[in-house]
């Protein structure tokens, strides 16, 4: 039987892990994996856990939690030959959603035990990691609002969402990109290696994390009837046919902010400074992912993506 390590965020979403955990691991079992769980204990943690479990030849490591503890997990295991499975337990997913693994915690062990496995990339911002986007601006402060609330899920984030919008003011930028230099006064600048940032929210809808490139998204500054546009087509997957949208694909850029502000690192509040690298890891993170991946199309991925989260498989 294989054996893996199964890391587990017990305060990530808004479920109890207990009774989720012992059925994960009856499960597994019944498709031929062992299991030893190690519970997280405070931030970071996850990261120390996965290396152990690197180092001591585990099949596998299985990260259960949100996009943070699939950041956590992850890091550890850049550049190694263990792969890392994702087992959605958080409130935006946004990883697991983009690699169209099943947002059911049970029906997502179907493609961990497939054991298919991609070389993936992954992004660095200012030399830490990143795996599904890094951003700077209104989606920044929006987290940081979420964050500070002390509750978790979709309503939450849609209330933080909102009370933003009604007061975040655009900020100055300067970016570099392949030896040219230009400005922009914008809503959000983010740095995507996936697709959305989670709640089928698709701020880079053609990302890939199979090209060797980073999506360095812009958002310009607009009426407020513009912006709410640029919320509805980041729901639809349509983003990248509005005009107040900026898409430049990359292998690195330089980014410096003319004022300090909020930052986030795959959903998670960070402390960036105003001086900013991005860069990209080409194929340095095996993932345990589904064997055939369909295609991202506007309306019909995003449509799927929430009747398949309203609707799970078992």
């Amino acid at each position: 039987m294989a054996r893996m390590l199964l890391i587990v965020n017990p305060v990530s979403g808004t479920r109890d892990k207990r009774a989720l955990i012992e059925r994960i691991v009856g499960e597994l079992y019944a498709k031929g994996i062992t299991v030893d769980v190690a519970p997280t204990q405070h931030a970071g943690h996850a990261t120390i856990l996965a290396a152990d479990g690197v180092a001591r030849g585990y099949d596998g490591v299985l990260a259960c939690g949100g996009d943070g503890t699939v950041n956590e997990v992850a890091t550890a295991m850049c550049g190694a030959r263990v792969p890392m499975g994702i087992i959605p337990a958080g409130s935006g997913n946004g990883l697991a959603r983009h690699i169209e693994i099943p947002i059911d915690p049970i029906a997502s062990l179907d493609v961990i035990a497939a054991g298919h496995v991609d070389d993936c990339d992954y992004g660095t911002v200012n030399s830490r990691p990143f795996f599904c986007t890094f951003g700077l601006g209104f989606d920044a402060a929006v987290s940081d609002r979420f964050a500070a609330s002390g509750h978790r899920g979709l309503l939450t984030y849609l209330r933080s969402t909102i009370v933003e919008f009604m007061n975040y003011k655009a900020q100055r930028y300067t970016i570099t990109v392949d030896g040219r230099t230009f400005e922009r006064n914008a809503f959000v600048v983010t740095g995507a290696n996936a697709s959305q940032y989670g709640n089928n929210a698709y701020i880079a809808p053609s990302a890939s994390i199979r090209d060797g490139l980073l999506d360095l998204i812009i958002v310009h500054d607009a009426s407020a009837f513009n912006k709410t546009l640029v919320g509805l087509d980041m729901m639809t997957g349509t983003l990248g046919s509005n005009r107040n949208f900026e898409i430049i694909r990359c292998t690195q850029a330089h980014i410096y902010r003319h004022e300090p502000g909020p930052s986030h690192i795959d959903g998670e509040v960070s402390d960036l400074p105003q001086q900013i690298d991005m860069e990209c890891h080409p194929a340095q993170l095996k993932i345990f992912t589904p064997a055939n991946k369909p295609q991202f199309r506007p309306i019909i991925t995003p449509a799927r993506s929430i009747l398949r989260t309203l609707f799970p498989f078992h």
